[in-house]
């Protein structure tokens, strides 16, 4: 059973949202706190919670200055709530350490049952990351090993072009490996689950970082050797040499889907494709990498010590569609040497 810190400075905030947590089945207690240093304080007396969920603005101490404080002084993963207006706050407070934010309602009154939906996967996925058993890289080469066409498998050092593909804990997770690209001589495909409006901040803050040109994607632009960001709310797929968005039916309760990307690239650079699976919630990217697999592309997934949550990772792995499992450090090291 899972406890909670709720952290808002609006009492009808705090009453509607701790109404919809008490009703999970998996909560056993929620606490409320009405800002950044309340949270602090209640945290003095009684770290003992499962989960933190901030808002960002707060008189007092706002949820920025808060959520550094409590990566520095503890190990509770923090969700973020998270405005329109705040997309590049958010960002920050990815990069500061949140494992994940979820947009506020625009609505307290008539609260859609696909928020809450998306906030219980949230909070399921990310309290529950620690139960399951670990999956090693020793996995792995056990399952080629009983693979003829992949046992002698080796990665392709210079591939035409690159996907990766990431959910919860993503946005971290790709400053990380983006910063140390300073050029490169392929481009390079991600599809993060993100809402639409922040993929384009953060597209923005990934080109800051990187020495490479980050754009977020349009619909028909012309593919050259960047790094595009699939924009929120819609699919984006390779046809030819261009780039196509449509907003298809969600996949896996999701758009973008990661598996619209890989299943075109796939079919675009056959065998001259390498693919990263990172951080995240559920399935998404496990069927475009069995494409990936059956095209001859060399698929390579975060493990599980540096991942926010080993979804996706473990999902590729346990259906044997992965050729490698290294830590971030390492993605960012191949990913360097891979496209320079």
């Amino acid at each position: 059973m899972n406890r909670i810190l709720m952290v808002d400075d609006s009492a009808f905030m705090r009453k509607v949202i701790s109404d919809i947590l008490n009703k999970m089945p998996s909560v056993s207690t929620v606490r409320i706190a009405r800002n950044g240093q309340n949270c602090l304080d209640i945290l003095d007396a009684d770290n003992d919670f499962d989960l933190i969920l901030m808002d960002i603005e707060m008189p007092v101490m706002d949820g920025l200055s808060a959520l550094r404080q409590i990566k520095k002084d503890y190990s509770i993963p923090v969700i973020m709530l998270s405005a329109v207006s705040d997309q590049a706050v958010t960002i920050k407070a990815l990069e500061y350490g949140a494992a994940d934010f979820i947009e506020k309602p625009v609505n307290l009154m008539e609260i859609q049952d696909e928020w809450v939906r998306e906030l219980y996967a949230k909070i399921k996925n990310i309290c529950g990351r620690s139960s399951k058993p670990q999956v090693s890289a020793r996995h792995i080469t056990a399952a080629n090993s009983n693979n003829p066409n992949r046992a002698h498998k080796k990665r392709n050092a210079k591939p035409q072009a690159v996907v990766i593909g990431s959910s919860t804990g993503g946005p971290k997770a790709l400053l990380e490996i983006i910063k140390g690209v300073s050029h490169t001589n392929v481009p390079v495909f991600i599809v993060q689950h993100m809402p639409a409006g922040f993929t384009r901040t953060f597209s923005e803050r990934l080109n800051e970082e990187s020495g490479a040109t980050v754009v977020e994607a349009s619909d028909n632009m012309l593919i050259k050797n960047q790094i595009y960001l699939c924009p929120g709310n819609y699919h984006m797929t390779i046809q030819g040499d261009r780039l196509k968005l449509d907003q298809r039916p969600k996949m896996h309760g999701t758009r973008p889907a990661v598996d619209y990307l890989f299943e075109t690239a796939a079919a675009h650079y056959g065998a001259n494709l390498t693919a990263f699976i990172l951080t995240g919630m559920g399935h998404d990217g496990t069927a475009g990498l069995q494409t990936i697999m059956d095209e001859g592309g060399y698929v390579i997934a975060e493990d599980q010590e540096s991942c926010t949550v080993f979804g996706m990772p473990r999902s590729a792995i346990e259906a044997h569609v992965v050729d490698e499992v290294v830590s971030l450090h390492e993605i960012g090291k191949i990913l360097q040497t891979i496209v320079g």
